[in-house]
């Protein structure tokens, strides 16, 4: 079976992000209250919301954020609207506590169980 050049360093650059972010995760436990100032700090909440929600330019990150592993190659190498943001501008830790916040927001109520909603 013949593999190509750009599916090896698809893969390769795959497990170098997951031993990174191992490695980031093992040496700093992640904390939602840390990541909610670094996603303001670094701008994050102008296109996604304060809360991960989504907004005009950006998609909807919470609840239920993608892996931590998805995010980081995502952010690192975005070719898209989004700009890529390196370890100078958003560090590792810095990520994963992003991370953190976004698993920490709760899904919203369902309508059908809000009061003020129900017609009488």
């Amino acid at each position: 079976m013949k593999v190509s050049v750009k599916k090896m360093k698809s893969i390769a650059f795959s497990l170098g992000a997951v031993v990174v972010l191992s490695a980031a995760q093992w040496s700093h436990a992640a904390t939602a209250k840390e990541g909610e100032a670094a996603f303001m700090k670094n701008g994050c909440w102008q296109c996604h919301g304060t809360q991960g929600q989504g907004g005009i330019a950006g998609l909807k990150l919470a609840p239920n954020p993608k892996p931590l592993a998805y995010l980081n190659a995502f952010i690192r190498n975005t070719v898209g609207p989004m700009p890529p943001y390196s370890e100078k501008i958003l560090s590792a830790e810095d990520l994963a506590n992003i991370h953190a916040y976004l698993e920490s927001i709760p899904a919203a109520p369902d309508p059908k169980t809000l009061p003020l909603l129900q017609v009488k």
